[in-house]
């Protein structure tokens, strides 16, 4: 009850200091000398015309010119991250497979054609064939003596696979899906 007294005994001083009084019509007592920064141009209710430019807009990127690649370096090879193998493309030619894989896993490769035909007991071992690679984009090797037909998955090994920056090994293996040579 004290509290509301107590605001009621303010009100009259707070509202008179809002302004609470009636409006006068005095003037501002501040003069203003030399021209307003805002114009009014009263019965013009439509926008002017846009600004027109003349010639034509500059390129919104610099020309770019592309070096040309040789034929090593035609296939575009994702790159490593989130990769569990080395990518690997397979054609099967007559009695053949041709593989290419990125050249970026050392110099020294292995590769097999593994024969996906079931063999009860012992499996053959597979052969491996060596590859050394040079400076080129893409290592390749063609795998030869094959069954026509026959379902086969090609095995890539990169023994001399280099390290990375923290010491974790790069990829140094890969694997096809399964082919069959014509």
């Amino acid at each position: 009850m004290r509290f509301r007294a107590f605001g009621l005994a303010l009100l009259p001083f707070l509202l008179s200091a809002c302004g609470g009084g009636t409006p006068s019509a005095a003037p501002s007592p501040i003069t203003s000398t030399g021209d307003s920064w805002v114009t009014v141009k009263p019965g013009s209710a439509t926008p002017s015309a846009p600004a027109r430019r003349g010639g034509s807009l500059p390129p919104a990127l610099p020309p770019v010119s592309f070096m040309p690649l040789s034929s090593e370096c035609a296939n575009a090879w994702n790159e490593d991250v989130g990769m569990v193998f080395i990518p690997l493309s397979v054609t099967p030619g007559p009695r053949s497979l041709r593989v290419q894989w990125p050249n970026r896993y050392g110099k020294r490769y292995r590769v097999t054609a593994v024969p996906q035909e079931l063999v009860s007991g012992a499996q053959p071992e597979p052969v491996w064939q060596t590859v050394t690679t040079g400076g080129e984009c893409t290592g390749s090797a063609t795998i030869t003596g094959l069954v026509s037909g026959a379902p086969y998955v090609v095995w890539l090994d990169a023994p001399d696979t280099p390290r990375d920056v923290d010491n974790s090994r790069s990829l140094y293996s890969g694997r096809s899906g399964v082919v069959k040579p014509g």
